[in-house]
Formats: C-alpha cells, structure tokens, sequence
C-alpha cells in the first residue's frame, strides 16, 4: 500500500524541524520526539536515528545533564554546520512552498480560464 502524502510530507521536513526546534533552544531526543509528536503527530521511534544521523553529519553535538530523577539525559544543541543546514533548508522549504502555492492557486481556475490568462501575458 502506497504511503500518504502526510507521511511523505511528515518524513521530508523531519530534519528541518529537529533544526529548527533547536535552534530554538538546547532540548534531549525525547522532549524532541514529544513536541515533534504534538505538532506533526510524527512518532517517537523516528526521532533517535535521526538524532544519530545529524550528529555523524556534523549537525548537532551532544553533552550529558544529571537528571534529578534518572539517568543523565543526552542533550542537543546546533552546531555552525547544523545553523547552516537549517538556513539552508528553510529557504529550500520556502521556496517549495510558494512554488506549490502557486500550483494550487492556479488549479483552482477552469482550464479555459487559466489558458485565456495566459494568452494575455
């Protein structure tokens, strides 16, 4: 069974919003996953090999924190790489958006309609 457009979706722009959420502020995987979870109802098991993979690509750095009530928690934070990639990928993401703005604008018009503008310009 094919997947969703959602899922696709939801899978394109996970980086981009692990990115985003820390250059927000320093935040561990699991409050990460959480947010993650509120806003784009993306799962939990997703998010530590995508942690796993920014961190080898030079995108994020970790460091320990005790934790009063556990274990230590592995912390994130963005690296200059990982600033770069979230710029970069929030001026594609942009541009993507406009791009698909403008398609779904122009599907809204009758065929006959959309070819009688064009033949104006």
């Amino acid at each position: 069974m094919p997947e969703t457009i959602e899922i696709q979706l939801k899978k394109g722009v996970l980086t981009l919003c692990v990115l985003a959420l820390l250059n927000r502020r320093e935040s561990y995987a699991y409050e990460i996953a959480s947010t993650l979870s509120d806003a784009i109802d993306m799962g939990e098991g997703t998010i530590y090999p995508l942690m796993r993979r920014m961190q080898s690509d030079g995108q994020v750095e970790t460091y320990l924190v005790e934790s009063p009530s556990g274990p230590s928690r592995k912390y994130y934070r963005l690296t200059d790489a990982g600033r770069r990639a979230l710029e970069a990928q929030r001026s594609e993401w942009r541009g993507f958006v406009r791009a698909v703005e403008t398609l779904l604008d122009d599907a809204g018009q009758p065929a006959a309609e959309s070819a009688e503008q064009g033949a104006e310009q």
